[in-house]
């Protein structure tokens, strides 16, 4: 048999930590946008050596062990690592056919009685034609001690016919849409051949929630918005399910028509994040669906963690537009819904979310919200004045590319809004932009 030429271009990532635990990733891609041949790789299974060790040199390797990289997964690699000591700092790496992966740094969650402090960062919306991940690699600088990413890790988009100048900065691997898991694999390839993501997943544990455009814009259930048949696109929804596993350190595989993503990662007493699937069970005017709105409401009534941290995709409190009518993509579009997670709370509630394109921050009865902006994908037009002067609850607009960075204790919770003035080009400079304290369900600024 041919040896192998290298298999470790799209990186390596972990994710889903644990007080015991985390999730090690990494996808064999000889050629990862081979017109046929996932990766460009061999139709068979190849056996993957893994190392976690203590130190980024590898001299106390503590956990090892080999895994399997299968075609049926195009070859993507999910090690389920366990019995590791909570809150704290592992390196890990990938050997396959005499061939070495870059190393990864990851983290564990801390023990369910821990009070110590933790950073986040927070981003979404990654389009990778709009611009330069830069924001990634700031990010990866900040060696957070966990990502949220927070939908449109990939947009589905073929190129248009005649672009509008400025939106098509890089080229994709394509000009089609995805519609099919050859189509979503190489577009994830795409994506994850950019060495500032790699960076980014190599610097810290990710925990992720997709949005729509994993998937189709704005497609909710099982309706796509484009006329097809709900089984035709249950075919694709389930291709692109599929890819997104493959691509991200996840706990759990698809199985049968769903892949469950909400889930509640706890960090000591000081947080329960509760990451929330705004897109998948969507019927009628429900938009969490009545399993997922049981769990979500019986967490928030039971924690007892400082914070109570709802981590999803979409615009969680009211706006009110100058022209327009409120977003029916938003949880302005299923007020009952926002109800009954609102009637739920007991204490603190902060929310995090993504999907706009610009960063907010505002107030809501119960709680606070920060808003992220775009890795890359282009903001709207937004009269931001006109915005918060309409909505007096929502207190910080902000239309450039940027990230969040989240410090949790048991006293304080901040948050500073980092920002970058351009993604057309590489290696923008970062500035704070905005920071903020929580202070009894309302926003106070420390940057002032």
């Amino acid at each position: 048999m041919a040896k192998l030429g290298f298999p470790f271009t799209l990186g390596v990532g972990s994710g889903e930590p644990s007080p015991d635990g985390v999730i090690l990733w990494t996808r064999l891609a000889v050629e990862p946008l081979h017109a046929s041949k996932p990766g460009g790789m061999p139709n068979q299974t190849f056996t993957v050596r893994w190392e976690l060790a203590e130190d980024e040199a590898f001299t106390r390797v503590v956990q090892s062990g080999n895994a399997p990289a299968q075609p049926d997964w195009a070859h993507s690699v999910h090690v389920r690592v366990s019995g590791l000591r909570a809150w704290t700092e592992y390196f890990y790496r990938f050997s396959v056919d005499g061939h070495t992966s870059p190393v990864g740094r990851t983290k564990t969650a801390p023990a369910a009685d821990s009070t110590e402090t933790i950073k986040i960062g927070v981003v979404s919306c990654q389009r990778y034609e709009h611009g330069f991940f830069t924001v990634l690699r700031h990010l990866a600088n900040e060696r957070p001690d966990v990502i949220f990413h927070l939908g449109d890790y990939v947009y589905e988009y073929g190129k248009p016919a005649n672009p509008q100048p400025g939106r098509y900065i890089r080229p994709l691997e394509s000009t089609e849409e995805c519609r099919t898991l050859a189509a979503y694999r190489r577009r994830y390839a795409r994506y994850q051949m950019d060495k500032d993501l790699q960076a980014a997943h190599a610097a810290a544990p990710w925990i992720t929630m997709p949005d729509d455009h994993e998937v189709r814009d704005n497609y909710a259930g099982l309706s796509p918005g484009d006329g097809s048949s709900a089984s035709a696109f249950l075919k694709r929804r389930n291709a692109a399910y599929k890819a997104y596993y493959e691509h991200l350190p996840l706990r759990v595989r698809p199985v049968g028509n769903n892949l469950q993503f909400y889930r509640w990662r706890p960090y000591g007493r000081v947080a329960d994040f509760m990451f929330v699937d705004a897109r998948q069970y969507r019927r009628g005017r429900d938009m969490l669906g009545a399993e997922q709105q049981e769990w979500l409401t019986t967490r928030l009534r039971t924690s007892t963690a400082r914070w109570k941290v709802i981590a999803q995709a979409l615009f969680f409190a009211p706006r009110k537009f100058p022209l327009e009518p409120p977003s029916t993509d938003a949880w302005d579009g299923f007020p009952e819904s926002r109800a009954k997670v609102l009637a739920a709370v007991t204490g603190d509630l902060v929310v995090l979310s993504g999907d706009v394109h610009n960063a907010w921050a505002g107030e809501f009865a119960g709680g606070v919200e920060f808003v992220t902006s775009s890795v890359t994908s282009r903001p709207p037009a937004t009269d931001g004045n006109a915005m918060l002067a309409l909505n007096p609850h929502l207190k910080y607009f902000d239309g450039r590319r940027g990230y969040l960075v989240v410090t949790a204790g048991m006293s304080d919770f901040t948050v500073d809004y980092r920002t970058v003035a351009f993604v057309d080009q590489p290696a923008a400079p970062v500035v704070t932009a905005a920071g903020f304290r929580v202070l009894g369900n309302k926003l106070q600024r420390t940057d002032l």
